[in-house]
């Protein structure tokens, strides 16, 4: 019986076609014609005021705290429950990471619990959208408002999600997204800064390019170009680029793929969750079918049903800790009240083999596997 991996990296069209182009068209660092192609399609299918690729969802994120003018003793309000890129990017910048509880129903951070960590040293509020499941995103740029916030969205997971039909990322001032080969459009690493406030956009283009404004010079609007600002190396090259936009081309395949699977996981382990055995993810028709976890009664189930799992070739994940509780999350930030949901969500949560690759003999028995488990 064949191992069914919890991700497997997949090439759905003209991968190889394109990056042979590249590499025929005799440009291979960053900014050439690929590069080019999936700026436009971002800008044009979500859309933003400029698009950006990165080295990575991290690069675009820490492109983001600078943007945002992040200064040493000033605070950023987000989730826990993310991977640690999110507070990272704003601690290299000398913040702290202000840290809020997630709702039981989305994972996604606790909107009605936003305003009580507010200080004066806040700068900016970082929403994480989990599992491709929008935050609630008018509630929190209207706390923004309020308070005089910029808002960093940690698009990651939610490429071709939605909220109110407005695409994540497109919705705060600044969106960040990944290609990571876990996600649903890959490029192996690589990512993308969405820029969607007019007045970032030209400093954005010259903190990527190293703090120049090489951008320009290229363009015509200046005769030389020289350092300006800070900023580092944050391009992809061009076979990256050609790779990324081979997938984006699918993007509408991928995604209905993807949302095929977790709707056949929904329905087989259903009956599961009516008899109170486990619990089953918040979806609906606005996310991107990025993630089908579930959500046993307790750690110890959870250990033991990985192992029953494992035991079948099958191989699940679980994550993350808690950047709370974690030895840096303590070190450079804090939380903002109980973190029960976090904890207990934490503690069980499981995440199933999901991948373009996969089709419906492969769901049906990780789903027979985990009945017989229960």
């Amino acid at each position: 019986m064949k191992p069914i991996p919890f991700n497997k990296p997949f090439i759905i069209g003209r991968e190889l076609e394109l990056i042979a182009d590249a590499v025929t068209r005799g440009h291979l660092s960053g900014d050439g014609h690929y590069t080019k192609l999936c700026h436009r399609w971002f800008e044009e299918k979500l859309p933003c005021r400029r698009a950006l690729l990165t080295h990575s969802c991290t690069g675009a994120l820490e492109m983001a705290a600078i943007l945002c003018g992040i200064q040493p003793g000033d605070e950023v309000i987000l989730p826990s429950y993310t991977f640690v890129s999110t507070a990272n990017a704003f601690v290299l910048r000398g913040a702290a990471p202000v840290f809020v509880d997630i709702r039981p129903d989305t994972l996604n951070i606790d909107e009605k619990l936003i305003e009580a960590a507010i200080t004066p040293k806040t700068r900016a509020i970082a929403p994480v959208h989990y599992a491709g499941v929008p935050c609630e995103m008018d509630v929190i740029m209207d706390i923004a408002q309020r308070h005089n916030l910029l808002v960093v969205e940690d698009a990651a997971q939610a490429l071709l999600s939605t909220y109110k039909g407005k695409a994540l990322g497109s919705i705060g001032h600044f969106g960040c997204l990944s290609f990571h080969e876990t996600k649903n459009i890959i490029s192996g690493e690589g990512g993308a800064l969405l820029v969607n406030d007019e007045r970032y956009t030209e400093r954005a283009e010259i903190i990527r390019e190293k703090g120049t404004n090489r951008s320009q010079f290229f363009r015509g609007e200046v005769d030389k170009y020289t350092w300006v600002d800070i900023g580092s190396s944050y391009l992809p090259s061009e076979l990256v680029s050609a790779f990324l936009y081979a997938q984006l081309e699918r993007a509408g395949d991928i995604t209905a793929q993807r949302c095929r699977i977790c709707s056949a996981y929904a329905e087989q382990l259903a009956p599961l969750e009516q008899a109170g055995k486990l619990r089953l993810p918040h979806f609906d028709a606005d996310s991107n079918g990025h993630m089908f976890y579930i959500l046993p009664d307790s750690l110890a189930t959870r250990t033991a049903l990985i192992a029953h799992l494992k035991a079948r070739d099958i191989h699940p994940v679980f994550h993350y800790v808690p950047l709370h509780s974690s030895p840096a999350g303590r070190k450079y930030g804090r939380a903002s009240g109980a973190m029960q949901v976090t904890d207990d969500l934490s503690a069980r949560l499981l995440r199933l083999p999901l991948h373009y690759e996969m089709d419906d003999a492969d769901v049906a028995r990780i789903c027979a596997a985990i009945h017989d488990f229960f």
